[in-house]
């Protein structure tokens, strides 16, 4: 798959980190997809056992056949320290790798992480989507940011996860009484299509497939499994 242009370069301080990070959150578009979705390129990260490398997995799933249409991965070497907040400064570049070497064009990008549930509005899924300028979302084992109530047991159930008087994402239960997942937009997609994505991609587990087996893929890549 062919990249964009780059968007900035990565031999960047944590306060400038900080400033791009603002300075790039007011381009996220929020906005329905127009195609039909039916490939998702899950997108999962992991780090070698010494920390100096990020492996990044991408896993093509077809939501109709509920079937795996390619995968790949990509090792970096980290250059950027670890700093709640600026996790994609570590993980992007690799994640960016992985991609390049797909040769199906997904029509979204799902990431096991944060999007616009960021304290800046900014993590993972809306800095590589903002790069790649496709529809993604994030889909986070857990919070950032933001409070909630609980959403109702059952699945598709939902509560809005909010910071101050602004919803940024969703409380979404995936399966009957397991815990729920946080979903936030990444770019050019709105909140409602996003959940109802994870809700398509969840047939068996909590998670959706692909990133749960983007999860498998790196841990195997990284020397984890």
């Amino acid at each position: 798959m062919e990249l964009p242009a780059p968007l900035h370069e990565w031999d960047l301080t944590p306060k400038e980190a900080v400033a791009l990070q603002r300075a790039m959150a007011g381009r996220v578009l929020v906005r329905q997809p127009h195609a039909r979705i039916r490939r998702v390129a899950g997108a999962d990260m992991a780090f070698t056992p010494d920390k100096r490398h990020c492996v990044a997995g991408v896993v093509v799933w077809d939501v109709d056949a509920q079937t795996v249409v390619e995968e790949q991965t990509a090792r970096k070497r980290v250059s950027f320290p670890y700093v709640p907040g600026l996790l994609s400064f570590r993980e992007a570049p690799a994640v960016l790798a992985a991609i390049e070497k797909l040769e199906t064009e997904p029509d979204v990008f799902m990431f096991d992480g944060q999007g616009y549930a960021h304290p800046r509005r900014f993590g993972l899924a809306c800095h590589v989507g903002l790069w790649l300028d496709r529809p993604s979302l994030g889909c986070a084992k857990s919070r950032l940011t933001g409070t909630h109530d609980e959403p109702a047991s059952q699945r598709g159930a939902a509560a809005p996860l909010w910071d101050g008087e602004e919803q940024i994402g969703l409380v979404l239960r995936t399966r009957d009484r397991v815990k729920p997942v946080y979903v936030s937009i990444g770019h050019r997609i709105d909140l409602a299509t996003a959940a109802s994505l994870v809700l398509a991609c969840c047939t068996r587990y909590r998670l959706p497939e692909p990133t749960r087996l983007a999860d498998q893929l790196v841990r195997r890549a990284s020397g984890k499994a």
